[in-house]
């Protein structure tokens, strides 16, 4: 074994594997009859032994560590004269073994950090960063870079480039082996501040975000743990395809949401046209709420009686109306100060006991503040309000938009939001995606809106300013990671500007950084796609891949449909997973051509297999979504599309680039001017 490093490595491996599956059976062995007071501590036991069991899964196919860093020092130790330098495997999760010595370190741990940002100009003490190449979950190779050793130079890693080229098959995997100094800086950036992410296509984003959701949960879990974590995604077809890369990291509590799930107090049946839509997703919509909410609000001009027992005792209604301007004016929630006034009430009515003698308890005050005469004051001044009904009232009576929109909306915007015929009831009504999200905003001035610890917001660049609050709403006392490219922004409200995005999300102090270099998609398909920048995001930095494959890429004039088929079949001879991308108004036709042809292919969102790689997509869910080949069909389609020439060329601009490998563009009719 002397002579074998390969050997060596490979018995750690397995030596490792062993130690896991033995601390998994430690943990199923676990006994806790005689450790519990109660079925209540036995069923929170269970369940968290039932979790680490989950999380301590070796799976076959996955490197149990992919890389090994060769101290000069022991970690804190650098000045001690004389001392050994120390070896750590790194690797996915933290294994031990049967004496608690460590066999695996987790990539989160601070002595793994120099695995990510060690270089020769900085080597972090560290002697030799190895990295280890696998076929499935075999160890076959290794790679080692001798930082302190000035005679060597620096060279691109062979096996990390082959890492981030490999084929994929499947949902999205974890790139913790792969993480580049600047994306490493983004994920181990504090819990206590928000950053929000600009990165072209490919730059791994989505991947960074995650991968800081991990370190965070690592780093802060017992506060996390308290508090909650939520991924947030376009659609269902994005969360399905990242749904994996957590758990593979040993995280399984975090759970994933769209914005539609966020706001869902009501059923969704129907649609906005574009320019309804940009309206209710403006900002100046949250000031018309507060002003419907708050008008139910009358200044009292009748005292309170209250009897109790043989005494009376009176509130004058200048004393409530000095209650209610005070709860108004220190602003707190409409239905928190509705539950407040009584009690304010009731303190009155208690002082007047006190001043006559008597020795009132909190027992009596709370009795007052539910005596009849009191609640029916309350009803009269503060009266409930409910969201969904007061946004249905907004959107059906044009006296009461007009009301409390005077001055914030237009008459041609109020007009313009108005529902054309009157609506029964709630149920009944056709609430649209950005109704909903009105519901949410008068619910939270209603009753304050449950704060997360730490939230990740992907694909922001497509969210209202209206959206943008409700998520900002989930993480008030905690912080966010925001994710997108404004080059991507594909909704008629898209985002301008992140400082504008930040201001709405009520986190302006985030810090903004810039990924730059491409991982993901081949130098020649970027180059061509970012000749759309200039038209549409001027001033963005175009992306520039770092793959030394330039990968495979061909523009092809063509005739008929079955040519498209004919590309996929060209590309499904390769290994990996390819991608038929269309116009939405086009996959009916497609389909058809791929049915005849004999090939069997997928939606959005189901799992690609060995045996089934191919996957029809509509431009419309293409974003976020990768494929090692694609096929783009009539980029003209694409663009035609959409409400208008921009929104339509980010579309495209978003279709050709979720290739890995290779891209093939047909086109039957001119490609788009942008292009040529």
């Amino acid at each position: 074994m002397a002579d074998d490093p390969l050997g060596r490595e490979r018995s750690h491996l397995a030596a490792s594997r062993g130690a896991l599956r033995a601390m998994r059976e430690d943990a199923e062995s676990l006994d806790i009859k005689d450790v519990t007071a109660n079925w209540v501590n036995a069923a929170v036991l269970s369940r968290q032994i039932e979790e680490r069991i989950k999380a301590l899964a070796d799976l076959s196919h996955t490197p149990l560590f992919f890389g090994r860093l060769d101290y000069l020092h022991a970690p804190g130790a650098e000045q001690a004269e004389g001392a050994e330098g120390e070896q750590f495997y790194i690797g996915r999760r933290h294994v031990h073994d049967a004496g608690g010595d460590p066999m695996v370190i987790d990539w989160r741990a601070p002595v793994s950090q120099p695995f990510y940002r060690a270089s020769k100009t900085d080597p972090m003490d560290v002697g030799l960063r190895r990295r280890f190449g696998y076929t499935g979950g075999d160890l076959t190779a290794y790679e080692d870079e001798h930082l302190s050793d000035p005679s060597e130079s620096a060279a691109t890693s062979k096996l990390l480039q082959q890492e981030i080229e490999r084929p994929r098959v499947g949902p999205m995997r974890d790139i913790v082996a792969t993480i580049q100094p600047e994306q490493d800086e983004i994920v181990r950036s504090g819990l206590g501040g928000s950053v929000c992410v600009q990165g072209g296509p490919g730059t791994g984003k989505t991947a960074v975000g995650l991968h800081r959701v991990a370190y965070l949960l690592y780093a802060h879990r017992d506060r996390l743990a308290r508090t909650g974590t939520l991924v947030i995604g376009p659609n269902k077809s994005f969360l399905h395809y990242i749904e994996q890369v957590l758990p593979a990291l040993g995280e399984l509590e975090v759970k994933q949401a769209t914005v539609d799930d966020l706001v869902a107090h009501v059923e969704v049946h129907g649609t906005d046209d574009s320019t309804a839509a940009v309206i209710k997703g403006d900002a100046r919509m949250a000031k018309v709420l507060r002003n419907a909410v708050y008008s139910h609000v009358t200044l009292p001009t009748e005292p309170v009686m209250v009897v109790r027992g043989s005494r009376r005792w009176r509130v004058p209604a200048y004393e409530l109306e000095s209650m209610v301007r005070e709860l108004l004016d220190r602003d707190i929630r409409y239905g928190a100060a509705r539950e407040a006034l009584p009690q304010r009430i009731a303190h009155t009515v208690l002082v007047q006991m006190e001043r006559s003698g008597e020795a009132p308890d909190d027992r009596v005050q709370d009795s007052v503040a539910r005596n009849a005469a009191v609640k029916a004051a309350v009803k009269a001044i503060w009266p409930p309000v409910d969201p969904a009904r007061l946004v249905l009232r907004l959107l059906t009576d044009a006296d009461f938009l007009a009301v409390h929109a005077a001055g914030i909306l237009d008459e041609d915007e109020q007009k313009e939001i108005l529902w054309a015929k009157p609506v029964r009831s709630v149920k009944s009504a056709k609430w649209s995606p950005a109704d909903a999200v009105l519901i949410d905003e008068t619910t939270d001035l209603v009753q304050r809106t449950h704060s997360l610890g730490h939230v990740v917001l992907d694909e922001a660049q497509d969210l209202s300013p209206m959206q943008y609050r409700a998520v900002g709403r989930r993480c008030t006392t905690g912080s966010a990671t925001v994710l997108g490219d404004l080059a991507q922004g594909t909704t008629p409200w898209a985002t301008r500007s992140w400082d504008e995005a930040l201001t709405h999300l009520g986190k302006s102090d985030a810090v903004v950084e810039e990924l730059t270099a491409g991982f993901r998609v081949p130098t020649d398909v970027i180059t061509y796609a970012s000749r759309l920048l200039p038209h549409i995001a001027p001033g963005l930095t175009p992306v520039a891949s770092v793959r030394e494959n330039p990968g495979f890429f061909d523009v092809r004039p063509i005739s008929e449909t079955r040519q498209v088929v004919d590309a996929c079949e060209e590309l499904l001879r390769n290994e990996g997973s390819t991608g038929l991308i269309a116009a939405d108004n086009r996959i009916p036709a497609l389909t058809e051509a791929l049915t005849a042809a004999g090939l069997t292919h997928l939606s959005p969102g189901e799992e690609t297999t060995h045996e089934t790689r191919l996957t029809l997509v509509p431009a419309s869910l293409a974003k976020g979504l990768e494929y090692d080949y694609v096929v783009l069909d009539e980029p003209q389609a694409v663009v035609d599309a959409e409400p208008d020439e921009r929104t339509g060329l980010r579309r495209l601009y978003v279709s050709l680039t979720r290739a890995v490998s290779g891209l093939i563009v047909t086109h039957a009719t001119p490609l788009p001017r942008q292009l040529d």
